[in-house]
């Protein structure tokens, strides 16, 4: 009953002693923790979750990326979840950026999602496939790039409440107005 049998069919014993690692054939994430610094790059086709510090370029699967995390490079991947910073260039089919995130530098996505509170300092662009598609001439930013301009990223807010009365809606009207010209450097003049 325990003894050992010996099945002389089986000629090799090896193929089941190793335990199945992946379940519902999906593997766990690989996940880094907030006291790792990585240099270079990281490529997994599964998921990753990064809390540390990424020097370099990531190409994954799904990459989330938490609320400490610093990610100095260019993001590409399926799905990515940003909650931490980013300074770099993200190309993902669907990207979501947290009211925690920080991304400086250019999204090309299929479908992003913006909660209140993201800051984005970038440009944004769909694409039917942005895993192949190329980042636009002049699009990607490195963290020494400058804009030549005046520089005053916009933070996404969402309103509290709504204005319902015709001087307040004017006065929002007024001070978006205000907010963009600075943004882009320039006079927005309206009558």
């Amino acid at each position: 009953m325990f003894s050992k049998s010996k099945d002389k069919n089986n000629t090799n014993p090896t193929t089941n002693s190793a335990p199945n690692t992946k379940r519902g054939g999906k593997s766990a994430p690989s996940i880094f923790s907030t006291d790792l610094v990585i240099e270079g790059t990281l490529h997994s086709d599964g998921d990753i979750q990064i809390d540390g510090r990424v020097e370099g370029n990531i190409r994954s699967g799904s990459l989330t990326i938490g609320e400490k995390s610093v990610i100095n490079g260019e993001i590409v991947a399926n799905d990515v979840t940003v909650r931490g910073r980013v300074i770099g260039s993200i190309r993902a089919r669907k990207v979501a950026l947290s009211g925690t995130s920080h991304v400086e530098g250019d999204i090309l996505h299929n479908a992003l999602a913006v909660e209140s509170g993201a800051f984005f300092d970038g440009n944004c662009r769909h694409a039917d496939d942005p895993l192949t598609a190329e980042m636009p001439k002049g699009a990607i930013r490195s963290k020494s790039d400058k804009p030549s301009g005046p520089s005053n990223p916009l933070k996404v807010k969402a309103a509290a409440g709504s204005v319902n009365n015709t001087a307040g809606k004017e006065a929002e009207r007024q001070t978006a107005s205000r907010t963009l010209s600075n943004a882009l450097g320039v006079g927005i003049n309206r009558n």
